[in-house]
């Protein structure tokens, strides 16, 4: 059976909203924390999370629909 770990932040450390599984691969992936509001790009394999950039201040963007 393939267990589920809750993806943490690593600014703050408190769970984010993301539940991977040991087979679970993601690259490049921007991971948000609802918590700090903080934006981190990071790479999980086998339920190890690597941080590639750490983004100090979220940018809004305006989008036009």
């Amino acid at each position: 059976m393939n267990e589920t770990v809750w993806l943490r932040c690593p600014v703050c450390g408190n769970k984010t909203r993301l539940k991977v599984r040991h087979d679970t691969e993601l690259i490049n992936f921007p991971l948000y924390c609802p918590k700090c509001k903080q934006e981190t790009l990071i790479n999980v394999k086998k339920t190890n999370l690597s941080v590639i950039k750490a983004n100090t201040q979220i940018q809004k963007e305006n989008i036009e629909l």
